[in-house]
């Protein structure tokens, strides 16, 4: 799989955040980026479209992001999902609680979009090499 065939669901309620993530994501080379406005609409999303790769805010109306993760990673249907999670709350707090969720990976904002390929490569090392 090369970068314009995996698929990223980016889920954030600040839709111009949601957007920038949209525009440079495509500028790696990624196509294929849906975006979702809240958790429910992720969980939708997800479901609907079976992403590759989720970015969660962990912030987010209706279910938070954690919500979101615990729900991806307990759905044995999409088992191939990665998540990663980004949250402005403080470096600590993501880093204890991404992992209880099942999150693949976490950031902390405002993002890098170089960490942000940094971690996919981790969680995709055959197809992004």
């Amino acid at each position: 799989m090369d970068r314009s065939r995996l698929k990223i669901l980016v889920a954030d309620d600040d839709r111009d955040l949601s957007e920038v993530y949209r525009r440079n994501l495509m500028k790696l080379g990624y196509t294929d980026v849906l975006l979702a406005n809240n958790g429910e609409e992720a969980i939708v999303k997800t479901l609907e479209h079976r992403p590759d790769l989720v970015i969660l805010d962990v912030m987010m109306p209706i279910l938070n992001g954690w919500e979101v993760c615990k729900q991806i990673k307990s759905n044995p249907s999409l088992d191939g999902t990665r998540v990663i999670m980004l949250t402005g709350i403080g470096p600590s707090l993501n880093e204890l609680t991404s992992p209880i969720y099942g999150a693949d990976a976490y950031l902390d904002k405002p993002v890098d979009f170089a960490w942000i390929e940094k971690e996919m490569k981790k969680l995709f090392p055959d197809d992004l090499a």
